[in-house]
């Protein structure tokens, strides 16, 4: 899904930092943070090794644990200086497949779209492990179930996937899954509090907290109550290109980026200011929101059934991948739809995360 301000990072312990730094080949010393300095075990500036990663929105608590690595040193330990690229007007997906970023911050059925327009892009790490989106209407509202949403009015963001969502959810609980679909520039809870829309696609981590903090609370419908996919709403994305030429370099940022997400899910409140403190004239004013979604995306988000981080499956990308493609939603370059679904294997790779990941 299109990303909004949203989220926040996982939960581990000090052994398991250490462990996933041995396991990547690297130094477990901890670095002070400071806003350039680095420790003896850090390596010097002069043998670091460039690696950019492209944002998807504003840097918000999706982006957490990659600010903490970067705050905490964990990039220059494993021998990277990092350099992240602003959002802008052309999207990550396009960035990585045109060779403009090596790592970017993607989602699930955005890295399907791109393989499937003939991008050359796959998933290394999955940020969120679950769907961060769900059907949101007014706390006020008489509705109580996506079944009475038949005829009202969705505030939508345009993207292919939502419509076929909705109406699955919809007849799931009951309905026809016919309803009106327009499409604002504004947020969930304003569109539907404003009178524009019935009902809209908040994240629970951002927009959500965000209507509540406001004064006007979202009554909201999760999508995996009624049957539909898991979706990895945030991920890592690079190109085949990159990581089969750099393969150890990737396996290195990545050692980094998940001693960055373990922090934030251990320390969400410490991870948080972190990531406030590195982004100051974008969240400064949104402090109480920022520690409400870093404590959220911490107990919630970051790690799967098992207890890891990171990690994607192969029967959550067929899922959301079948759905997708019975829909019509992949198309080619030329905008025609796939005669064929894309190989699943192409789409993620678990092969360049380190070799521990459990949060116990």
């Amino acid at each position: 899904m299109p990303s909004s301000n949203s989220s926040s990072p996982p939960n581990l312990s000090r052994r398991s930092l250490i462990a996933l730094a041995l396991g990547a080949g690297v130094t477990a010393a901890a670095v002070p943070w400071s806003s350039g300095s680095s420790s003896a075990s850090s390596a010097s500036a002069a043998s670091l090794t460039p690696v950019t990663l492209a944002l998807d929105w504003t840097p918000n608590t999706n982006h957490t644990g990659i600010f903490v690595a970067q705050q905490l040193g964990y990039f220059r330990e494993v021998g990277i200086e990092l350099k992240i690229i602003p959002y802008g007007a052309t999207a990550p997906e396009t960035l990585i497949s045109t060779y403009k970023t090596d790592f970017g911050i993607s989602y699930q059925d955005g890295t399907t779209e791109a393989y499937a327009a003939g991008g050359d892009i796959t998933s290394v790490y999955a940020i969120l492990q679950k769907t961060d989106v769900a059907i949101g209407v007014s706390a006020k509202s008489s509705i109580t179930s996506p079944a009475q949403l038949d005829g009202k009015t969705y505030a939508g963001y345009g993207s292919p996937l939502e419509v076929p969502m909705l109406q699955y959810v919809i007849k799931a609980a009951g309905g026809t899954g016919v309803f009106k679909d327009v499409t604002l520039n504004t947020s969930a809870y304003q569109a539907v509090y404003s009178g524009q829309a019935d009902f809209d696609m908040p994240e629970p981590t951002w927009e959500v907290l965000q209507a509540r903090q406001v004064g006007e609370p979202m009554r909201t419908f999760q999508f995996s109550d009624y049957g539909f996919p898991n979706i990895y709403s945030a991920i890592i994305s690079s190109s085949q290109r990159f990581l089969k030429a750099n393969g150890p370099l990737a396996k290195r940022f990545l050692a980094a980026v998940t001693r960055g997400y373990i922090y934030a899910t251990q320390y969400p409140v410490q991870a948080a200011n972190l990531l406030i403190q590195a982004n100051e004239a974008a969240l400064s004013g949104s402090r109480t929101l920022v520690l409400e979604s870093a404590q959220l995306e911490a107990e919630e988000y970051y790690t799967n059934a098992d207890g890891q981080v990171g990690i994607q499956t192969y029967q959550n990308w067929k899922a959301l991948t079948d759905f997708m493609f019975q829909n019509g939603i992949l198309t080619d370059a030329a905008g025609k739809a796939l005669p064929a679904q894309p190989p699943i294997a192409a789409l993620f790779t678990n092969d360049y995360l380190p070799t521990s990941v459990s949060a116990s």
